[in-house]
């Protein structure tokens, strides 16, 4: 029999405030353990949480990003459960009453196009820390608790069961990415934990649309991770029903290195956390007209600057999209065609050895050590044939050591282009006279022999000759 993955995603994104959800504390990451904390987020008895206007600023911008509707009226409320991370015994949420309800999110995935569904996003807390003796809690004979991290804002985005596959999956993770990227509200660093992915996956017979008993992968920390989990997943459970077992509602983990999902505990109804208002915090009542503030804040979303970029630029759909991914990639490359570069060139580049550049060294666009500026004039001086593009690839990685423009690496290391022909006609000449066989073989007919004396040449140049030149003399010389 033949199975279709259902799956949804439950994605949690920590908001990129100075302070916490409901307390003064700071959300920087990377400080000393439990340094960033006080009574009320740590739940101390007699303190009273204070709502942080900006979490609630954000989320309504991530909601309309989203097309979601906004609640007008939404509150919070105390979601029940026990675990050492969590010193309060509950986490402050929302739930029947979030502030973003329905929305989409539109995908592309081989070309296809494909609208996936949102049920809602809402504000919350995020919980502390455990750090393992160990590599896991099962196998450490300790675990500390870090609660750095407890009240850091959180919105949490939940789509309806509308992906089939671990593909599509992380295609809708990087869209979701991307546009929360470029709205400024979160930098959306997996491996940082500020946003992390759960994945629920049930398989049924292809055809139906009766869904199946689901299982939740926790806490996915990349997109690699997210991929692979689903397809093994969706494989695990296929073949459970094949062999005539059933699946389990349960909470799984992935095991990166293994490559394999392993099962954790029975998964949590919702019945089971004991939902009720919070106590504490009165309900939110939100303004139409607040609401329309916010909307004229959003800035233009990846989907509008690919377009413009292919439209007005005229940039292949391809490199439209991968320069737009990231808002600081898709800033940098424009900044660079304001500067003077042809679009088309500035994209390769970009896609080319400035992406090889950034990879190496795990830098973004926005701490590339070449300005924008440079990287344009790098590419002017190609077009003026000041130097060739094999020359531009030597003079890139010294611009990125030194920081010095592209004019003044080539000065300093006499990297101009030899273009006049006089002296070019001499080092032609000598390259001729020291292959008779190249010679003698293209003049029998073989042509493909001028590029073993071209490169000659360019060695002889140290690759400075002029190729289009080094061409059209050495035919003259060979045919006349």
């Amino acid at each position: 029999m033949k199975y279709e993955a259902v799956i949804g995603l439950e994605v949690h994104t920590e908001l990129k405030t100075k302070t916490k959800i409901f307390c003064g504390c700071s959300t920087e990451f990377g400080a000393a353990p439990n340094t960033h904390v006080c009574p009320v987020c740590l739940g101390l008895p007699g303190c009273l949480p204070v709502l942080n206007k900006e979490v609630v600023h954000f989320a309504v911008k991530v909601g309309l990003a989203f097309h979601c509707d906004i609640l007008l009226h939404n509150k919070f409320d105390r979601k029940n459960y026990y675990y050492p991370d969590l010193p309060k015994n509950f986490q402050t949420s929302q739930f029947d009453l979030p502030i973003c309800l329905n929305g989409y999110v539109d995908i592309d995935v081989n070309g296809e196009e494909r609208r996936i569904r949102l049920t809602r996003i809402h504000m919350e807390e995020d919980a502390g820390k455990l750090v393992h003796g160990g590599t896991t809690i099962n196998t450490s004979d300790y675990s500390d608790v870090d609660y750095n991290r407890t009240g850091v804002p959180l919105l949490e985005i939940v789509s309806e069961p509308d992906l089939r596959s671990g593909e599509e999956a992380r295609a809708y993770l990087e869209k979701l990415r991307s546009v929360i990227q470029y709205l400024g509200v979160s930098d959306c660093r997996l491996e940082e934990g500020s946003m992390r992915c759960d994945a629920n996956i049930s398989v049924r017979p292809a055809g139906t649309d009766k869904l199946g008993t689901k299982a939740e992968i926790k806490n996915i920390n990349s997109l690699t991770g997210v991929q692979k989990g689903i397809e093994y997943e969706a494989v695990r459970q296929a073949r459970v029903l094949e062999e005539g077992g059933r699946i389990i509602q349960e909470t799984r983990g992935w095991d990166e290195n293994k490559g394999v999902t392993f099962s954790q505990r029975v998964k949590e109804e919702s019945n089971d956390y004991r939902y009720f208002p919070e106590p504490d915090l009165i309900p939110l009542e939100l303004s139409e007209q607040w609401i329309e503030e916010v909307r004229r804040e959003l800035p233009e979303m990846p989907d509008a600057r690919r377009k413009r970029f292919t439209e007005a630029l005229g940039l292949p759909e391809y490199d439209a999209a991968i320069l737009t991914l990231e808002k600081g990639t898709a800033d940098y490359f424009e900044a660079v065609v304001a500067a003077g570069a042809e679009a088309k060139a500035a994209a390769n580049w970009m896609l080319g050895d400035f992406a090889k550049k950034l990879n190496e060294e795990g830098l973004t666009a926005r701490e590339s050590p070449v300005m924008p500026e440079n990287l344009a004039e790098l590419i002017s001086l190609i077009d003026k044939g000041t130097i060739s593009g094999k020359i531009a690839k030597q003079v890139l990685p010294e611009m990125w050591r030194s920081g010095e423009s592209a004019a003044a690496v080539v000065e300093k290391q006499g990297l101009v282009q030899i273009s006049d022909e006089g002296e070019l006609s001499g080092i032609v000449g000598k390259i001729i006279d020291a292959n008779p066989q190249s010679v003698a073989d293209y003049k029998a007919g073989k042509k493909k022999a001028i590029g073993f004396l071209v490169g000659q040449i360019m060695k002889e140049t140290k690759g400075r000759a002029n190729p289009a030149s080094v061409n059209e003399l050495l035919i003259k010389k060979l045919e006349g």
